[in-house]
C-alpha cells in the first residue's frame, strides 16, 4: 500500500497540472478571440514621456503618423526572448514603411535588461516599464502582451500572450498601407 501512494501522489498532481496549464490555454484563445480586429474598440494609445535604454526620450507624439507596435515583456520570459527576432525582423522589414516597435521591459533589473538588449542587439527602443505604463494600456496580466496602434493614434489590436506572427504581419501591413 505504501508504494501505491507516491504513485497516487504523481496522478494527481499531474492531472491538476493538466488542469491548470488546460484552462490557461483556453482563457489565452478566449482572449484572443476577443483582441483581434474585429473586437476593437479603437480607443486611443495612451499619451506617454518614456525615457529608452540609450537615454533618448520617447513621447507618443514622436510616433504621430505611424504604424507602432508595443511590446510589453521581460528578459527572463522565455515565451517573450523566444518573440525577440521575429519582432527585430517585422522591425527591420516594415521600418521604411512607417512601423516603429516600442519594448516595455517589466519587472527586470537594470542590469539584466541591459545584458539582454545587448546580446539580441535589439533595433528598436526599449524602456523599463512600471505599473503606471501597464495600467496606461489597461493593464497587463501577463507576458508578453502586444499592442497594435495605427497611424491615427488609436489602439486596433491586443495580443494577450505569444504573437500569432503571420497575423499580426498582415494587420501591419494592411495598416502601414491604409493609412489609418
Amino acid at each position: 500500500m505504501k508504494k501505491s501512494l507516491p504513485a497516487v501522489l504523481l496522478v494527481v498532481i499531474a492531472v491538476a497540472l493538466a488542469v491548470y496549464y488546460g484552462a490557461r490555454v483556453q482563457a489565452t484563445r478566449n482572449a484572443r478571440s476577443r483582441s483581434g480586429p474585429a473586437a476593437r474598440a479603437l480607443s486611443p494609445a495612451p499619451s506617454l514621456t518614456m525615457v529608452d535604454l540609450d537615454g533618448n526620450k520617447i513621447t507618443s507624439a514622436s510616433y504621430a503618423g505611424k504604424v507602432v507596435l508595443v511590446n510589453f515583456w521581460a528578459a527572463w520570459c522565455t515565451p517573450c526572448a523566444e518573440e525577440v527576432p521575429q519582432l527585430m525582423a517585422l522591425q527591420e522589414r516594415y521600418r521604411h514603411e512607417g512601423l516603429q516597435l516600442i519594448g516595455v521591459s517589466m519587472e527586470d533589473r537594470d542590469s539584466e535588461l541591459r545584458a539582454f538588449y545587448r546580446k539580441y542587439q535589439m533595433n528598436y527602443p526599449v524602456v523599463a516599464g512600471s505599473q503606471q505604463i501597464a495600467e496606461a494600456y489597461g493593464g497587463i496580466l501577463g507576458l508578453p502582451t502586444t499592442f497594435l496602434i495605427g497611424r491615427d493614434g488609436r489602439i486596433h489590436a491586443k495580443y494577450p500572450g505569444m504573437v500569432d506572427f503571420p497575423k499580426v504581419e498582415q494587420e501591419i501591413t494592411a495598416l502601414l498601407r491604409s493609412g489609418e
